[in-house]
């Protein structure tokens, strides 16, 4: 778990992380370097999800050895099957991360929304219902690692 108190806000406490692949943590189908060795820390930490309609056909193997639980969604209605799983797991308690129209909803849902725009670009739904904008996901990570970061981002 990690906790964070930020002025302004309730306590966060955060117990999982669920991330979007492509444009996310992953280009083309291929983890970004420096993804896993993130992931692996923060495993320590929360429960990771990965959620995906798997456009590549590559999450499986891009992910093994690392632990995160992999959920392939359908074709249709991607943004309320995201949703849908954050609210499962009680988005309070909910870190997500996303950089899609499908995104949207899972990041206005969860405690903390985090919008990534790399190199497959951003919706700008996705940035209308984000708490925090990082151009890389290695720095949103790196975020979860260090809330202090969250702190001084969010605070009032």
């Amino acid at each position: 778990m990690i906790e964070v108190e930020i002025s302004g806000m309730p306590k966060v406490s955060l117990k999982h992380l669920v991330l979007d692949y492509n444009g996310t943590i992953a280009v083309n189908g291929v983890l970004i370097e420096g993804v896993k060795e993130r992931l692996e820390k923060l495993s320590v930490l929360l429960d990771v999800h990965v959620l995906t309609a798997d456009t590549y056909g590559s999450v499986h193997e891009e992910c093994k050895g690392i632990k995160v639980s992999v959920h392939v969604i359908g074709k249709e209605a991607q943004d309320r099957e995201k949703l849908t799983f954050i609210e499962s797991l009680k988005s309070e308690y909910c870190v997500a991360i996303g950089n899609g129209r499908n995104d949207a909803l899972m990041l206005s849902s969860a405690v903390l929304g985090f919008a990534i725009v790399q190199e497959e670009g951003m919706s700008a739904k996705a940035f209308a219902s984000c708490d925090i904008l990082f151009t890389s996901i290695n720095d949103a990570l790196d975020a979860l690692l260090n809330p202090n970061r969250l702190i001084a981002t969010l605070r009032n």
